[in-house]
C-alpha cells in the first residue's frame, strides 16, 4: 500500500515545488495537498494526480480526520501554535516543519518528544537541512575542526512565497552563534561580517539562529560555528540568467597529519531559494518513510544531521540540479 503525504500549504511556492518533486521522483505515493482555499490548488492537484483539500492550520483535526490515515505531514507553511504538529503526531502521522529557528522551536520539540511515534523530522535548518548536511560532507576530509561560518547571498530577484516572507521576522534581531566554546546571542545589526567571493563582489551579511549552528556544533565539535544571511547579485543573475541561491560553508581544522587545512564548498541552486528548500524536504520525506531503500528512523524527535546520511543527500542535490563543488 502506498505512503499518503499531505503537504499542508501544498499550492504555495514551497509547498507546490515539494509536491512537484514528489512526483519527478517517482514515488507511489497517494498526494494529498491542504490549504485554506482548495479552489486555488485544484490545477495543481490535477496536475499531479493529487487531493486538494480544505484545512485551517487554526483547526487541523477535522480535516486530517477526513482525510484518514496519514503517513507524513509536512507543514510548508507556518504553525505557530504548534496546532498542525500536535493533531498530526496524535493522529499517528509523521511530520516534517521546516520554520522553527532556535529561538521558537522550545515547544515543538517538547511536543514532537512527547506525542510522536513516527519520526517527528524538525528541518528548520538553512533550505531544509542542506546547509547542514553539505558541511558535514566536507567535514569528513577533517581530522578535528575548529571553525565553521555558513552564508547564504539571497537574491532579490528569487521570488519567495508568504510562508518564507511570514518567517523573515526571524531573519534579524538576534541571533545565537557559537564563539570560543561559548553561546551567545548578538544583535545581529551589530555582528555581521562581510563574505568574500572568488570572482564576485563580496557581500555583507548578518547572522541568524538557524538549527545549522548548534547542529555543526554538535556534531563537529566546533569552537567557532555561525550562520549569517546576506543579500546581492547571485551567481546565476550575474551571468545573465535567472537568480540563484547561493551557499558559501568555510570549514578550517587540521588533518590527520595536525596540519592546518581549510575547505571552502560552494551550494548553488539555479532554481531557486524555494527550489533548494523543496528539495531538503524531499530529502527528508524520503528519509522519515524509507523511500530510500533503507528502514525508516524511530519514532521521536529528530534532525537531519542524526537521520540522514551526508553522502546520499549530496548525490541526491545533484540529481535535481543543484551544483556542489570545492571552490579556492
Amino acid at each position: 500500500m502506498s505512503a499518503r503525504i499531505l503537504i499542508a500549504g501544498g499550492w504555495g511556492l514551497v509547498g507546490g515545488t515539494i509536491a512537484t518533486l514528489l512526483r519527478q521522483a517517482g514515488h507511489d505515493v497517494d498526494l494529498v495537498l491542504a490549504g485554506r482555499s482548495p479552489e486555488t490548488g485544484a490545477d495543481l492537484a490535477q496536475r499531479l494526480d493529487a487531493r486538494a483539500v480544505r484545512l485551517d492550520v487554526a483547526d487541523p483535526g477535522e480535516a486530517l480526520a477526513a482525510v484518514g490515515p496519514v503517513d507524513l505531514v509536512i507543514a510548508a507553511l507556518q504553525d505557530p501554535d504548534d496546532t498542525l504538529l500536535t493533531a498530526a503526531l496524535t493522529m499517528g502521522a509523521g511530520h516534517i516543519g521546516i520554520v522553527r529557528t532556535v529561538g521558537n522551536m522550545a515547544t515543538s520539540a517538547v511536543v514532537a518528544a512527547s506525542l510522536a511515534r513516527r519520526p517527528a523530522l524538525m528541518l528548520g535548518h538553512w533550505q531544509a537541512g542542506v546547509m547542514t548536511l553539505t558541511a558535514l560532507a566536507a567535514a569528513q576530509a577533517f581530522a578535528d575542526v575548529d571553525r565553521v561560518e555558513m552564508a547564504a547571498l539571497y537574491d532579490y530577484a528569487d521570488p519567495i512565497g508568504p510562508m518564507t516572507a511570514s518567517d523573515s521576522g526571524g531573519f534579524v534581531g538576534q541571533a545565537l552563534i557559537r564563539e570560543e566554546g561559548h553561546w551567545r546571542n548578538v544583535n545581529a545589526a551589530e555582528a555581521g561580517r562581510s563574505v568574500e567571493r572568488d570572482g564576485h563582489p563580496p557581500f555583507d551579511a548578518m547572522p541568524m539562529g538557524v538549527l545549522d549552528t548548534p547542529a555543526l556544533a554538535a556534531r563537529t565539535g566546533a569552537r567557532d560555528v555561525r550562520f549569517d544571511l546576506g543579500a546581492g547579485t547571485s551567481i546565476g543573475s550575474a551571468a545573465g540568467g535567472p537568480a540563484s541561491h547561493d551557499l558559501y560553508i568555510d570549514l578550517a581544522g587540521r588533518d590527520a597529519t595536525g596540519a592546518t587545512m581549510t575547505r571552502r564548498t560552494l551550494v548553488t541552486d539555479p532554481a531557486g531559494q524555494a527550489h533548494l528548500t523543496a528539495v531538503g524536504v524531499l530529502i527528508g520525506a524520503e528519509r522519515v518513510l524509507g523511500l530510500d531503500g533503507a528502514p525508516p528512523p524511530q519514532g521521536g524527535l529528530t534532525f537531519p544531521e542524526a537521520v540522514i546520511d551526508p553522502a546520499r543527500a549530496l548525490a541526491r542535490l545533484r540529481a535535481f540540479g543543484v551544483r556542489i563543488e570545492e571552490v579556492a
